[in-house]
């Protein structure tokens, strides 16, 4: 089932900046929490950010932490995950997903719905 989908991904130098989007149908925007995976080569699947289906809990991993912020725009049904200070270790493929009540909003495995996927490269 296709309900979402991202855009905003982009070639950047270090140091710029990108803005993901994830839109959602209402049946899923209204009723789960949403989180930020990355994917590079070679690499297992990484925990960006997440944020709460009302938008009152986020979090990150520590090394986006004040560089990366996720936000929810409940009038456009979509969420944000905005990227400054971009460095080349950031280079991947991000995807959003969608999880039920957001217990486990580090573990890929505990979301259902998925993003197509968007890139995002950073050059140094």
């Amino acid at each position: 089932q296709e309900e979402l989908a991202e855009s905003g991904g982009g070639s950047v130098q270090a140091g710029g900046s990108l803005r993901l989007s994830c839109g959602a149908s209402e049946r899923i925007f209204s009723r789960y929490g949403t989180g930020w995976f990355r994917l590079a080569p070679g690499k297992e699947r990484e925990f960006v950010a997440a944020i709460s289906r009302n938008g009152d809990v986020t979090y990150y991993r520590d090394s986006v932490k004040g560089r990366f912020t996720i936000s929810r725009d409940n009038a456009k049904k979509t969420v944000f995950l905005q990227m400054d200070s971009l460095k080349p270790e950031d280079t991947a493929v991000y995807y959003c997903a969608w999880q039920l009540g957001l217990k486990t909003y580090s573990d890929y495995r505990s979301y259902v719905y998925w993003g197509q996927g968007t890139q995002v490269t950073v050059s140094s």
